[in-house]
């Protein structure tokens, strides 16, 4: 169910092996391409909050309100690309999102920039369609890898960081521009909507047409079943940690660092692209990992390396140690991504659309709760926007720690955790050899 059609010569091999090697980077590059677009308010808030005279609070639901349309499809488009296949999927999902993308540029009020934010979130969709694509086209001994340098495609938050404040700088001085209504910050938008016509060109016509569909023909309450089952939610918990957090922190940075340390934008953009870069590109390293010794040991890592770094961002730092604190924590959420994806085809090898369709929702949720809660926990108690970000960090971090050190306490004790089980096996076989 998870792999394609079976080789029956060397020469059947290369071509599948090649396909599936297709399938994983194109797909990643639509998603590098779809989380820039998903994220690009993190680093338009200032010029729009400018034109459009909006409050710190509009603000940060204009940032976070595009993740709540990026989670809220998730376990739809999951179980879509399982039915229908991830090319078909995909496409459509780039085009689809293409139209807010364009359009946004003639929103007059704050109440049509928060539609279109909204229309926009689309895109971050495209993460469990790739993420069940990939599932069905990879062997179970490649998947941690071949989804950790699919999820690597969150490294286009970096796009829109790094260049999007060039291009308002030089907009202004596009006098053409102006004539044409794209000057300030709506070029960007429009850049971004002609780049994802042309990427779902690309997946359309370079990925294989005949897509491998793990979830044709199965009913829809068979897919929904697992769903019933803690561990998923769980699971999802984990991945609000370590994803949800990610996209929070990848667009209240730059202007954390503009209000906290009084940098320009230019380079609040750089700093924070500093973060996003581990957290991104170091998710291959986590699936590899993952692959090697076992989700559970990298998430055991990735839980302590966020948690020591949460707590010392609480306090005041420097603009350079602060930052590396923050790349710290960002590679803690790089390599932690991967291991909870990894958990997904271990555990539910033939339902990777519905649950990681799920946990990639609720992962997403967190993403949009997070920022207005900063927020909110500054005004309720006062501590200051530091203090009361990476204290709410450390607090998220610390149940998730705690849970799974619970339950695996509970596995251990009753005799059926996997991890010991496993090591039992290799010990009983090491035996067997030595006799």
């Amino acid at each position: 169910m998870q792999s394609t059609t079976l080789a029956t010569t060397p020469a059947d091999a290369l071509a599948a092996r090649r396909e599936r090697q297709t399938v994983m980077w194109v797909s990643t590059l639509a998603f590098t391409l779809m989380f820039a677009v998903w994220l690009q308010f993190g680093i338009l808030q200032k010029p729009i909050g400018a034109e459009f005279g909006l409050t710190t609070t509009q603000i940060a639901w204009l940032v976070a309100i595009p993740s709540l349309n990026g989670s809220v499809w998730r376990l739809v488009t999951g179980i879509m690309a399982d039915r229908w296949g991830g090319r078909v999927v995909m496409t459509v999902l780039m085009v689809v999102t293409a139209v807010p993308t364009f359009f946004v540029v003639f929103a007059d009020s704050y109440a049509h920039l928060l539609w279109f934010a909204f229309l926009i979130g689309l895109a971050g969709n495209s993460f469990t369609v790739g993420t069940a694509w990939n599932s069905a086209w990879f062997p179970k001994s490649q998947q941690g890898l071949a989804l950790g340098v699919f999820g690597a495609g969150n490294v286009g938050a970096s796009v829109t960081k790094l260049v999007a404040p060039s291009l308002l700088l030089a907009i202004p001085g596009v006098g053409f521009l102006a004539a044409l209504g794209l000057d300030n910050w709506r070029l960007v938008p429009v850049s971004y909507a002609i780049l994802l016509i042309a990427g779902a060109g690309v997946v359309w016509f370079t990925c294989p047409r005949h897509d491998v569909k793990p979830g044709a023909g199965i009913p829809l309450a068979q897919q929904l079943r697992p769903l019933r089952k803690v561990r998923v939610w769980r699971f999802s918990y984990y991945y609000v940690v370590v994803f949800g957090a990610y996209v929070a922190l990848s667009a209240w940075m730059p202007k954390f660092y503009e209000t906290t340390f009084g940098v320009s934008l230019a380079k609040a953009g750089l700093l924070t692209a500093l973060f996003i870069f581990p957290a991104s590109l170091l998710r291959p390293l986590g699936g590899w990992m993952s692959d090697r010794i076992g989700a559970r040991p990298v998430l055991w890592v990735s839980f302590a390396l966020m948690l020591v770094t949460s707590v010392a961002m609480m306090f005041k730092l420097s603009v350079v140690t602060f930052t590396i604190a923050l790349v710290l924590l960002g590679v803690g959420m790089g390599v932690g991504k991967a291991a909870v994806y990894k958990h997904i085809p271990e555990y539910f090898p033939r339902d990777v659309g519905a649950v990681g369709g799920l946990v990639g929702m609720l992962g997403g949720l967190g993403a949009v709760a997070l920022p207005p809660l900063f927020a909110y926990v500054d005004t309720w108690f006062g501590v200051g926007m530091q203090a009361a970000t990476f204290g709410t960090m450390s607090v998220v971090v610390l149940i998730a720690t705690v849970w799974m050190g619970a339950v695996i306490a509970r596995q251990v004790a009753g005799g059926d955790d996997p991890y010991t089980q496993a090591r039992a096996a290799r010990r009983e076989r090491a035996a067997a050899d030595a006799s």
